[in-house]
């Protein structure tokens, strides 16, 4: 059952989401060469808890760490630890927050120094699409059409989008009706309405979209090892279009 968000209740959701949006800031301001993902992940948990907020991904079905951060080929879920941020990388961080009962979910890709030209690409791409998805989330549109909008974008640029992890409804629990693809064709799905408060997030994969999971159980790789990013902000469906509850629009560099 999807259900459509008070005025009260937006209001809960977007004080969340704006904890998330800081957190991030936290995370451009220290996210460097050497610097170690738990680090990082202490620097977030720091920030969210001093904010009156807690860690969402904590304990979530098990997940041992505060924020998600994958490197590179890892697509979604990886788990901080002694790892040090490399020049050249692609670090998606994920990020989410619950605040009096309420969910902000967020994630970004950051470009550390001397990133590829395609890397750049596939994190511009990715992001584009994240904005595209958002501008078709209107009320009398379908589901689908934020999945086309993401995929047309990506695929057209040669990159392929995730298929088996979607983005998600979000409000009381972390996730919500409806599952959100980031691929199919314009037109189907449940018609969007007002209130309706929606995690978008495409995947975006240098080659295949196919997915793996380590040994970890968490960290997500893509199948081919090649390169992966990840966008993704908490929207708002209203009558005068689609708001974003966790932060205005947000550059990947660094």
């Amino acid at each position: 059952m999807i259900s459509l968000k008070t005025k009260a209740e937006i209001e809960k959701i977007r004080s969340a989401g704006m904890i998330v949006a800081g957190a991030f800031e936290v995370m451009r301001e220290n996210l460097k060469p050497g610097i170690t993902t738990a680090v990082l992940d202490d620097l977030a948990n720091e920030y969210i808890e001093r904010r009156g907020g807690k860690a969402a991904f904590k304990g979530y079905h098990g997940y041992p760490a505060n924020i998600c951060i994958s490197i590179d080929e890892e697509v979604v879920h990886g788990i901080p630890g002694e790892r040090r941020i490399e020049a050249g990388q692609l670090v998606s961080i994920d990020v989410g927050v619950l605040l009096d009962g309420y969910y902000g979910d967020s994630a970004y890709t950051f470009l550390v120094d001397g990133v590829s030209p395609e890397a750049k690409k596939l994190a511009r791409v990715a992001e584009e699409a994240l904005y595209r998805g958002i501008e078709v989330a209107r009320p009398g549109g379908h589901l689908t059409d934020i999945s086309w909008a993401i995929q047309s974008h990506v695929e057209s640029n040669g990159f392929s989008v995730v298929r088996d992890l979607v983005g998600h409804g979000i409000g009381k629990k972390m996730h919500e009706d409806p599952r959100i693809p980031n691929y199919g064709k314009p037109g189907a799905g449940p018609l969007l309405k007002e209130g309706m408060v929606l995690a978008i997030e495409p995947m975006v994969n240098q080659r295949g979209y196919e997915i793996e999971t380590l040994k970890d159980q968490w960290t997500v790789v893509t199948k081919d090892r090649s390169l992966s990013a990840h966008f993704e902000h908490t929207v708002v469906v209203t009558a005068n279009g689609p708001v974003i509850l966790t932060g205005g629009r947000f550059t990947c560099k660094i």
